[in-house]
């Protein structure tokens, strides 16, 4: 393996959903793909699924020794990192446990309701542990000739469209979940401001409201439409932009 020639990408969460279909469509571009998994065994098992070029690594963005331990073997194994997708997200902790649909569930996390019990957790991975990875993986991408950073985020947490009225994103604006990815839009924001003056490439993506487990299965879009926006933004070549953040076919999304 030529490692020279062939892009190392670190997926977070990539053992399932829309991070297991960008890991696969990655690895048939010709990437290396770290594909991280706070199960090791689940993830070793989506690395085999995907074939040679997916290598797994436990990885839980919650833990910040398995974060440096990741941090660690990248470095021992492969020496750099060229591109950091920060995938890993939760949306909710009482959604499946209590058997409530989508809609149940987001009229029980408006600002009065909301549980700051379930608010921490999600936002432990969605805001501290994107932090947390890019602080511990960012000597390894400075050590690329090429890197970019791609942090998965949602439309549903643009304080542009909320704001709106007549915006249909407002009726699902939650501290929960929508509030925390506001919260990773503004901490993607200060990456992309701290690097503005390196190699070192930056974006936001929203991948659309798919059918995965964070969406408890009730998204409209498929896996493979989910993935696609984030694909073709890690595919950026060195000229490609910085500071972007689009959904389906580089379409903007308003901050």
């Amino acid at each position: 393996m030529d490692l020279e020639k062939k892009s190392i990408v670190l997926i977070t969460g990539a053992n399932q959903g829309i991070g297991f279909q960008v890991a696969k469509e990655l690895a048939k571009n010709g990437r290396i793909v770290l594909l991280g998994s706070r199960d090791k065994k689940r993830g070793e098992e989506a690395a085999k699924e995907i074939g040679d070029e997916c290598v797994a690594i436990q990885l839980d963005v919650t833990d910040r020794q398995s974060v440096q331990n990741a941090s660690e073997f990248i470095r021992s194994e492969y020496g750099r990192l060229d591109v950091l997708v920060n995938n890993a997200g939760i949306s909710n902790t009482r959604m499946q446990k209590l058997g409530l649909s989508m809609h149940e569930y987001m009229a029980s996390t408006r600002a009065s309701l909301a549980s700051i019990d379930e608010m921490r957790v999600v936002w432990d991975t969605n805001v501290f542990g994107v932090l947390a990875v890019y602080q511990a993986m960012l000597p390894l991408l400075r050590e690329s000739k090429e890197a970019r950073i791609v942090n998965v985020s949602s439309t549903l947490g643009s304080l542009n469209l909320n704001s709106d009225p007549n915006s249909s994103y407002s009726s699902f604006y939650n501290p929960v979940y929508a509030v925390s990815k506001t919260a990773l839009n503004g901490i993607t924001l200060a990456m992309m401001l701290e690097l503005k003056d390196t190699p070192i490439k930056v974006n936001l993506v929203s991948p659309g409201f798919t059918k995965s487990a964070l969406t408890n299965f009730e998204g409209y879009e498929s896996l493979e439409d989910g993935a696609r926006e984030v694909v073709r933004v890690c595919l950026y070549g060195p000229e490609g932009p910085s500071g972007t953040f689009t959904t389906w076919n580089d379409v903007s999304v308003p901050w």
